[in-house]
């Protein structure tokens, strides 16, 4: 009996020794990163390098969440909003920062980290991480729109809004202009940028209306001009993808876009392709910068993750510089430092225009993302613009400005 009992006490021993050594605070533990899936397999890429470079540490488990970005942030917001601990890493539009943060659903980038996680960022990049001066995500890829134009029709790309709607002036029925005029987030990307670039903003921090009146009326004038007489059949429902399709069919001489369309038009339209050429985004105002669109997304750590130091790890591991130069490779979008676009692989993805997006990113200006009630202020500028073919710039402004004030107010457009 005493050799069975010592017997027992040492298996036991064993047993409670090898449960210390196999924990989840020295052994391996499932990170689950949510994320939109992207086409060309890059997340998976991306997950399983960093889940072997952690020698063991972690595993990287995908969850993809719906196709469209509507989708895909009420997802996210109905489990943030239950407090659910399964969400680890958060892969977030660029607009979200500001709602998410401001809700309590993302933990601040810890001091010691924020260096490595955004050093050589794009400013304009690293500001759509950035809540009230406080960095809560870690920038992985961006995006940008350019011009896109027809060099057998136009000698060379207009500077200015008003240089290109006179030049399509010139060309008669193939001065088309193929923009998204839809009454979704496409029309936001494209009234922003104008409204930047007028010398204005939508919103002047968080909770304070921008939209000075002369340069936002100026900025819906060529909005209206552009609808009444160069917008595509479409404009009014028009997006990304029809933009595309009307650039590649002939119909359309120009297009506002993101570099996707390239390597579209190749597949879907060779001639259309042979003739294609990108510059930046057109000015307003001469003298200032065309304030580009911004897009791209952040990952960010829940606030709910049960073990957030090494959700940390592995989030500075898929921003690495390998890791965004995968993206650009297989998803064609753009990293988020400047200093790889001098890399072959950036050269190949952009032929000819890899500095033109660069430059693009560089002069972007976010959306007004920075105020929590974003999802209301985008409703807002959608409500008060669409349908742009029925645009009154003097009548639009009124009606813009009262409508983001509500959005700014929480009065309930939601």
């Amino acid at each position: 009996m005493r050799r069975v009992t010592a017997l027992t006490l040492v298996l036991l021993a064993t047993v409670a020794l090898s449960a210390c050594g196999s924990g989840e605070d020295s052994g391996s533990r499932t990170l689950t990163w949510f994320i939109a899936k992207q086409p060309g397999g890059a997340l998976d890429v991306l997950a399983d390098r960093c889940s072997r470079q952690s020698d063991g540490r972690y595993r990287i488990q995908l969850e993809y969440l719906p196709s469209q970005a509507d989708q895909q942030r009420e997802q996210l917001v109905r489990r943030l909003g239950a407090e659910d601990d399964t969400i680890d890493i958060i892969g977030a539009d660029v607009v979200w920062t500001g709602e998410f943060a401001n809700a309590g659903w993302l933990r601040p980038v810890p001091a010691a980290r924020r260096a490595t996680l955004t050093r050589g960022v794009f400013d304009s990049v690293r500001r759509t991480a950035t809540f009230e001066n406080r960095l809560y995500a870690a920038p992985l890829w961006s995006n940008t729109q350019l011009l896109w134009y027809r060099k057998d029709r136009v000698d060379r790309a207009p500077r200015t809004w008003d240089e290109l709607l006179d030049e399509a002036d010139r060309l008669g029925d193939d001065g088309v202009v193929a923009i998204q005029g839809s009454r979704y987030e496409g029309l936001v990307v494209l009234a922003s940028a104008l409204i930047n670039s007028a010398g204005t903003r939508v919103l002047d921090g968080p909770d304070r209306l921008g939209l000075r009146r002369a340069p936002t009326v100026r900025a819906l004038e060529i909005l209206a001009r552009l609808a009444r007489t160069h917008g595509t059949a479409d404009i009014d429902t028009s997006d990304e993808d029809s933009a595309s399709k009307s650039f590649e069919a002939g119909t359309a001489t120009f297009e506002l876009n993101y570099p996707f369309v390239y390597p579209a038009a190749k597949a879907n339209a060779p001639a259309v392709y042979e003739q294609m050429a990108a510059a930046k985004y057109p000015r307003v105002d001469p003298s200032r910068p065309s304030n580009p669109p911004l897009g791209g997304f952040n990952l960010g750590v829940s606030s709910y993750a049960k073990d957030p130091d090494r959700a940390w790890d592995a989030i500075e591991c898929l921003v690495s510089s390998r890791n965004q130069l995968e993206v650009t490779k297989r998803e064609g979008l753009p990293p988020v430092r400047p200093d790889l676009f001098d890399r072959r692989t950036v050269k190949d993805a952009y032929p000819g225009f890899a500095r033109t997006i660069r430059e693009s990113i560089e002069d972007a200006e976010p959306r007004p993302s920075e105020s929590p009630a974003y999802q209301d202020v985008s409703l807002a500028i959608q409500r008060a613009l669409h349908p742009l073919t029925k645009l009154d710039p003097a009548k639009a402004y009124d009606d813009l400005r009262e409508k983001v004030q509500q959005a700014i107010d929480r009065e309930g457009l939601l």
